[in-house]
């Protein structure tokens, strides 16, 4: 089992052994899984690859479009204008590798305004992303809402201008189901995600992924923010570079970014 492999694995990594990483064989592959990042902390963010190249993985970032630019206001007490990064520090991390995505015009909370308004927010942020984000493609994108707050009428509206939307869970999955189906087809399709906070969300992402890997497969999407002190329920940076370095050891798992995981559909 999976889950027993995990665990095996954090306690011999504790004494310092080491693993070889060998998956060759795709097939053996049953559980996908994609730490979501939002908001755009240029400190985090950057360490965060840096940790994900490290194990030879890909990054998954998602980007308030208008977080870099003068006219930006604090979004409660985590999202400073000060923390955020430009489109000059997300083209570079596309040229890395990285996989960038919109995550809002201004992280408005969608739901609670008129629609006319959180459809002209979404149209905004997607024509600013057409326009200023490298290698951008509508048709392989995910719009990634503030909160994870969404409705029908909206995810409607945003598919069809993206690929797929990935909102809360428990709108999309329910209470008791925390995976979604790994993709079969090439349709647009609603993603569910999780979080925690606001605080260090490090015990409930290794609960989750234990959790996650007692089920026979599937794909769980976690979304987190900053690392250490940035962002709402941020992880450490300590524990985010352990569990990578366990989980890339675990054959029957995959660590991909949200857009690559749609992409087996095809």
């Amino acid at each position: 089992m999976i889950r027993r492999e995990f665990i095996e694995l954090s306690a011999l990594a504790s004494i310092g052994i080491s693993f070889t990483n060998c998956k060759d064989d795709q097939s053996l592959i049953s559980h996908y899984l994609s730490f979501s990042f939002d908001d755009g902390f240029k400190k985090s963010f950057n360490r965060a690859a840096e940790i994900h190249e490290e194990y030879g993985t890909k990054g998954c970032f998602n980007i308030i479009a208008t977080a870099h630019l003068p006219t930006f206001k604090p979004v409660g007490e985590w999202i400073l204008p000060e923390l955020m990064g430009s489109f000059h520090d997300w083209n570079r991390m596309v040229s890395r590798g990285h996989e960038v995505m919109p995550h809002t015009w201004e992280h408005l909370r969608l739901t609670e305004i008129p629609i006319v308004k959180a459809k002209k927010n979404i149209d905004k942020c997607l024509d600013y992303f057409e326009n200023n984000l490298d290698g951008y493609d509508p048709s392989s994108a995910v719009y990634n809402y503030a909160f994870n707050a969404s409705n029908d009428d909206l995810d409607e509206f945003t598919l069809q201008r993206v690929k797929a939307i990935r909102t809360g869970g428990w709108l999309v999955l329910g209470e008791n189901k925390i995976a979604n189906q790994i993709p079969t087809t090439t349709e647009n399709i609603k993603l569910g995600c999780w979080a925690d906070g606001p605080g260090l969300c490090d015990e409930y992402v290794e609960k989750t992924v234990h959790n996650f890997l007692q089920n026979e497969g599937g794909w769980l999407i976690l979304n987190l923010h900053g690392l250490d002190d940035e962002g709402w329920g941020p992880i450490s940076t300590k524990y985010y570079d352990s569990l990578l370095k366990k989980l890339v050891k675990i054959e029957s798992l995959q660590v991909m970014p949200v857009g690559e995981v749609l992409k087996l559909g095809a």
